[in-house]
């Protein structure tokens, strides 16, 4: 095999892997969107709900902490916030340490969607997890930032 059919026979893998990745993460975002109508909310607000939950520490978030973890804008969100807050879901309260900032509480209601819909997530994530495995061992450590699978599992 000539060099340059080994490198084409090479890029053609990590083609294939990206796709399968792609192809596995929107399968996980479908299922995330389908699962979140099935519980009569958006999958912005199961995302929303989530990230309440995302600090550790505490079980609340800041409004600009989740337009980060959303990459929205901070008055995007806090539309989202008010939909979220007249679906009984959360509840804003003012910063404890910083009066300034706004933090947001889950409710009941919104703890009980949330950990309906995490659990679902769960069995979901293996199949992803998968995908990732395979773009990173085809990547090799200069794509990937680190060391492919399958050196990383003789390592061990």
């Amino acid at each position: 095999m000539s060099e340059g059919s080994a490198a084409s026979a090479a890029e053609k893998r990590r083609l294939e892997a990206l796709s399968e990745f792609r192809y596995r993460l929107r399968n996980f975002l479908r299922f995330s969107e389908d699962a979140a109508r099935e519980e009569g909310i958006t999958v912005l607000h199961y995302q929303l709900l989530l990230h309440t939950q995302g600090f550790a520490g505490r079980d609340w978030a800041t409004v600009t902490e989740i337009a980060e973890r959303l990459q929205a804008q901070v008055h995007g969100v806090v539309a989202l916030i008010s939909r979220c807050e007249e679906a009984g879901l959360v509840q804003r309260k003012p910063g404890r340490a910083d009066r300034r900032q706004t933090e947001v509480h889950l409710l009941p209601k919104g703890r009980r969607k949330l950990q309906k819909l995490a659990g679902q997530h769960l069995g979901q994530l293996s199949a992803l997890a998968e995908a990732v495995r395979l773009a990173q061992a085809i990547a090799g450590p200069a794509e990937a930032g680190g060391t492919p699978a399958s050196e990383a599992a003789e390592a061990s």
